[in-house]
């Protein structure tokens, strides 16, 4: 790869203020974010790593979130909309992935302030400080940032005076082994292993259709692909589900009657039918250790217990949720909770074993810093391995930050955020068919889906 020869100017040449704000991610909260900083004058740069805006989000497109339009859209992104004309499309109705990109997020990209502002094919690889490491302290929060990026036409370096990452974490499952690391022999079987929410009854079809399919997780993305399985099976003959979970029931796969997002209220309730009726078994307490091929499909190893266990199927749907990159970061100051790896103020507010996506409290750029001074993690990457993001969430949060760094500190201590009652997150499979997941959307380089985890 070719090493572009990049000149960087120096402090004495420009101030840092001059530089622009670096956005990582041109998701839901990535485009929010450059909407906020629009309206207040700063310039920035959107990296994304995919050939469009909301590269992730399209990979699950056929999925639908579970809240409506009203709550999806982002505010300094609708008043910037609606200088063209443009409207919230059916407040109350329910968008899919595609449709929130076909409809909105394009639209938002599309704008000229923005537009000119977005590289896609462009990927972040590691973020530090012009001329140091993380262990220099003098003069760091006046030096710029420095990214180095990497697209068909070499590698570069750019400045920023700010980095906030929205890149979320949808490109980087958690792994399918009960020990968090890569289960043994799956680079053998890389082949019949799906990532999360695979497109069961549109363009992935041919692949499950007939055959055997393992869906590995207890949470609302597991949940979200068992519906599609089921009704692919009462369509094609001869396909098989198998629920595979390492407790002895899905908890969180639950809701109260009294969710205040109607779509996934009837979640638990349904899985729940499918499995008494016998259309999906489920393989309970089963510790992945390693994985084999086999002729026709994988053998899974697990435990139970002190007892070695196998289990054989054709696929295996990978739904055990979503943990964030942070190699790219190696050289930047990160404060992160040991255990769901968010910003540490913010943990105790998204904890999964006590916050469903409804009670999260709202939180700014107060709960989002990090030693490293003007550096910001952003939208469902924020959340580390919680999985009760919300966009709404997501779009306080970018725009308290982007007050702050724009020396507007009122504005960005000032937080509000209503958000719709919930029980546990969770999916519904609509009545038209359409597959439907308990997702928020999350960010490009995702996009995560949100509460699908």
């Amino acid at each position: 790869m070719t090493l572009v020869d990049l000149t960087v100017p120096s402090l004495r040449e420009r101030s840092l203020d001059a530089l622009p704000v670096a956005i990582v991610g041109a998701g839901p909260i990535g485009l929010a974010t450059a909407a906020n900083l629009v309206q207040r004058g700063i310039d920035f740069v959107i990296f994304e790593a995919g050939d469009d805006v909301a590269s992730s989000i399209r990979q699950w497109g056929h999925t639908r979130l579970f809240s409506p339009w009203k709550h999806v859209v982002d505010p300094a992104s609708r008043e910037l909309l609606a200088a063209t004309g443009w409207e919230v499309p059916a407040p109350e109705s329910l968008p899919t992935g595609a449709q929130l990109v076909e409809q909105y997020l394009e639209p938002l990209a599309a704008l000229e302030p923005i537009r000119s502002r977005i590289r896609t094919g462009v990927t972040v690889d590691a973020i530090t400080r012009q001329g140091m490491d993380r262990t220099r302290t003098a003069r760091r929060s006046s030096t710029p940032f420095l990214l180095r990026v990497r697209s068909a036409d070499g590698v570069e370096e750019i400045t920023a005076r700010a980095v906030i990452d929205a890149s979320g974490t949808y490109d980087h499952p958690n792994s399918l082994a009960s020990s968090g690391l890569e289960p043994l022999g799956l680079p053998d079987v890389a082949d019949r292993v799906s990532h999360a929410l695979p497109d069961v009854l549109g363009r992935e079809r041919s692949r499950f259709a007939g055959r055997h399919t393992t869906v590995v997780g207890a949470g609302h993305s597991a949940a979200n692909t068992l519906l599609a399985l089921a009704e692919l099976a009462e369509q094609v003959p001869g396909t098989r589900i198998t629920w595979l979970i390492r407790n002895a029931s899905a908890v969180r796969v639950t809701t109260s009657d009294d969710d205040g997002l109607a779509a996934r209220a009837s979640i638990g309730r349904r899985v729940d039918a499918l499995v008494h009726a016998g259309r999906i078994e489920v393989v309970d307490r089963f510790e992945t250790i390693r994985l084999g091929r086999t002729d026709d499909g994988v053998r899974l190893y697990g435990l139970r217990g002190d007892d070695l266990v196998e289990h054989e199927t054709d696929l295996v749907v990978n739904a055990t949720g979503f943990r964030p990159d942070l190699d790219m970061l190696r050289e930047i100051r990160l404060e992160l909770d040991d255990i769901v790896e968010a910003p540490k103020r913010l943990a105790p507010l998204i904890d999964p074993n006590v916050h469903t996506c409804g009670t999260v409290e709202p939180h700014g750029f107060a709960e989002l810093q990090h030693p490293e001074p003007n550096f910001f993690l952003a939208g469902m990457k924020s959340y580390g391995r919680a999985p009760t993001f919300l966009l709404a969430t997501g779009y306080e949060q970018v725009r308290s930050i982007t007050a702050w760094i724009a020396g507007d500190v009122a504005a960005a201590s000032r937080l509000a955020l209503e958000l719709p009652a919930t029980g546990v997150c969770s999916t519904s499979l609509p009545a038209d068919g359409a597959a439907s997941c308990a997702t928020d959307a999350g960010d490009a380089g995702t996009a995560q889906s949100g509460c699908c985890s």
